[in-house]
């Protein structure tokens, strides 16, 4: 009789403790396995942490005034140039609705403006959140953890790759990959292309020049570098006005920038040669009847993403838990708001949302 009971105490014994292990390992695998994998690598794999921020933040608002917490005050932002002209539709706007918030669009005192210039001043405090027409890279990254905060980006827009030549050039379009031997130095007549035998001149803005060259460089180059054909610009201006004058020229910039001018014509783009997508509307406005006429953008194949070259425009924010968090927050739900949806579309670019 006592070797029965000895035994049932076993037993139970044997069922808490295999019911205890199940449960630690269950633990473990779903709550405390993040935690020791981190002690052991040291810290999360910056990549991973950039796509966990990498969303968009909701909001219902559909006019500014519905969204809330917005702070007072006067507040630095820089970045991108590519989205000037989001700023000029959103920011008067801003100010009617929201008089005590202040924005103050701020250019660095040694650089030239653009993402990543933004980027920099705002790890090193001088914004209080930053514009963005690309990612952020993983040494960004980095560098606001080991300062003791985290960098999140919130897409706020679509924007497209143009790739505009001058309106006499007679092409049907280009694949990306084209695309990227005309700029790598690899192709560099028109006749290796389905055009007419001349010299191709490819302009581009420097390296340093800002996110759209980046992102081109990264995503359609896939890394690799100008070729020695490569004629350097200072500005889109610049080179509006080269291709005017140049047959065989070829740029590229933000479609906003490109699809509505007159003295030059954006041409379609593939991702396979018998699949080429315009970056405006069709029927195509050519330059005679420009400006009382002009191309607008294709938004639905941004959107849809048949067209082969967008990217996704970003409010940067700097997670601190202080008032510059609160400010581009802010910002960025305003921007998602449907009037601010609205306003990114009369800007030339294409909603998000």
């Amino acid at each position: 009789m006592a070797q029965n009971k000895n035994e049932t105490v076993t037993l139970v014994l044997a069922f808490f403790i295999t019911g205890g292990v199940l449960a630690g390992g269950f633990w473990f695998l779903t709550k405390g396995s993040s935690n020791f994998f981190s002690e052991i690598m040291g810290k999360v794999n910056p990549i991973d942490a950039i796509e966990v921020v990498d969303e968009i933040t909701n909001t219902d608002a559909e006019t500014f005034s519905e969204v809330e917490a917005v702070p007072s005050g006067l507040f630095n932002y820089g970045g991108s140039t590519t989205l000037a002209p989001i700023r000029g539709e959103v920011d008067p706007v801003i100010q009617t609705v929201y008089p005590r918030f202040q924005l103050r669009y701020t250019d660095s005192v040694s650089e030239a403006p653009g993402s990543g210039t933004g980027i920099k001043m705002l790890l090193n405090d001088q914004l209080a959140f930053s514009h963005s027409s690309r990612s952020l890279q993983t040494e960004e990254y980095e560098e606001a953890q080991n300062r003791g905060f985290t960098l999140k980006q919130i897409p706020i827009a679509i924007d497209g790759i143009a790739v505009a030549v001058n309106p006499e050039l007679e092409i049907s379009g280009l694949t990306v990959a084209q695309l990227k031997d005309i700029y790598t130095g690899k192709i560099s007549n028109w006749s290796q292309v389905g055009g007419i035998n001349l010299p191709i001149t490819p302009y581009s803005r420097g390296e340093d020049a800002g996110g759209t060259v980046e992102f081109f460089i990264s995503n359609v180059l896939e890394g690799e570098t100008f070729g020695a054909n490569v004629e350097l610009i200072g500005t889109t201006t610049e080179a509006l006005r080269l291709l005017a004058e140049n047959p065989g020229g070829i740029y590229y910039a933000s479609a906003p920038e490109v699809v509505p001018q007159c003295t030059i014509k954006s041409i379609p783009l593939g991702r396979q040669a018998n699949k080429f997508f315009t970056p405006y509307q069709e029927p195509y406005i050519t330059s005679e009847q420009c400006p009382n006429q002009r191309n607008t953008l294709n938004s639905e194949v941004f959107q849809n993403g048949d067209y082969p070259i967008t990217r996704r425009l970003f409010v940067i924010i700097k997670e601190n838990g202080q008032e510059d968090e609160q400010a581009g927050l802010a910002y960025a739900r305003l921007l998602l708001s449907q009037q601010g949806q609205e306003l990114v579309n009369k800007s030339g670019f294409v909603s998000i949302k």
